[in-house]
């Protein structure tokens, strides 16, 4: 009898643990980040409208549009001022407004400001800038009017599909132009870095997101101090670290072992820049997973895997900007690439950028699963 009453004891207790683990929530939530946005003199020239007089970005973002919508949430960088007219690319950047409002229409959710060109106006463009997105209701943060916005609303808390995540933005420069008080540009700093994470997990974030700007310009992999910087939001408590700067791309890692991901450099997600490595870049996607119930809550990367897309200026006589997925533009047959010249440099961006990835990434490959309007971007449909 006694051995029954074990037995049973044994049986009941399997099943108890079973439905525990059955009562677990388990929830997930999609990230896609890109990376540098910039507009420079042909780019905004190609998208002014002389008849309207206005400015139209639809065309340029109408292939990666899916892309974007399909995330739950996606995430780059604001690499112009919104300072208003004139219009410039570089070296001093102010886009059209009409820029942002094409960003949020086609699924941008948030977008990062601290960057080397976001005091080109001065305090006037990155004013104007954080007014702007505000008014389109487009998260963003890196740059604040003073130091009580930074105070109340930094680090980002993004909330969505059940989860919690803080944002943190920092750039390694300004172009040598000073910050107007009271205006506030995030530096990189590791001290101040280690304080905002520490202040980050007050907020009690399901995942540290750190979006940094750094790195030699145009060269493919990264140094000795981006290293260093990514350590020590490591150690300090960042899952994810993203990296803006050099123009064109550098390796991504996902260390599995500590549940930590970085991307050194997503590239330019869409610039005027024609040259080798730098006329394109790529859309990191990171699903995170999160499991658990009241008493235990664990969250982790689930997937992670990018897309190659490059910028694609047109041959004929209005010379417009598109951004093209890889995956959907390689296997084209109607032609949309017209010229040969524009063909080849599509197929040595795609090869060089493979070529880096395989040869540095560590465990993230290439997703080519081209998306639809209203589909999904699967990082593990490979």
């Amino acid at each position: 009898m006694q051995l029954v009453k074990v037995r049973l004891g044994l049986v009941l207790g399997m099943l108890g643990a079973v439905c525990s683990v059955a009562a677990q929530d388990t929830t997930r939530i999609s990230l896609l980040f890109i990376g540098d946005v910039m507009q420079h003199d042909s780019q905004i020239k190609a998208a002014y409208d002389p008849s309207a007089k206005t400015y139209d970005y639809s065309s340029c973002f109408q292939f990666v549009k899916p892309y974007l919508a399909s995330a739950d949430l996606a995430i780059g960088n604001l690499e112009v001022t919104l300072a208003g007219p004139p219009y410039k690319g570089y070296p001093q950047f102010s886009a059209p407004d009409e820029l942002a409002l094409t960003l949020k229409e086609v699924g941008m959710d948030i977008l990062v400001t601290a960057n080397n060109h976001c005091l080109d106006r001065g305090r006037k463009g990155l004013e104007r800038t954080v007014m702007m997105l505000d008014s389109l209701d487009m998260m963003h943060t890196g740059t604040f009017r003073d130091t009580v916005e930074r105070m109340n609303d930094y680090p980002l808390v993004v909330e969505k599909n059940g989860f919690k995540l803080s944002l943190l933005n920092y750039t390694y420069g300004t172009n040598g132009i000073p910050v107007t008080r009271p205006n506030v540009v995030n530096h990189i700093d590791t001290a101040v870095i280690r304080q905002d994470i520490m202040k980050a997990k007050t907020q009690l974030p399901d995942a540290i997101i750190v979006f940094l700007h750094w790195g030699q310009e145009y060269q493919s992999l990264p140094n000795k101090w981006q290293r260093d910087v990514a350590a020590v939001c490591f150690n300090a408590g960042a899952k994810l670290v993203i990296g803006a700067h050099p123009h064109v791309l550098q390796p991504m890692e996902w260390r599995k072992a500590s549940d930590q991901l970085i991307a050194y450099s997503l590239g330019n997600f869409v610039s005027g820049q024609r040259d080798r490595y730098k006329n394109g870049g790529a859309m990191l996607k990171v699903d995170l997973m999160k499991t658990g119930n009241d008493s235990l809550v664990n969250t982790r990367i689930d997937s992670a895997a990018y897309m190659l897309e490059w910028v694609y200026r047109s041959a004929d006589s209005k010379r417009q900007y598109y951004i093209l997925p890889v995956p959907e533009f390689e296997q084209d047959t109607t032609g949309f690439i017209k010229d040969e010249a524009s063909k080849a440099a599509f197929q040595v961006f795609a090869d060089d950028s493979r070529k880096l990835f395989k040869k540095h990434n560590v465990s993230l490959e290439e997703v080519k699963t081209i998306v639809r309007a209203g589909e999904a971007l699967k990082p593990e449909e490979q």
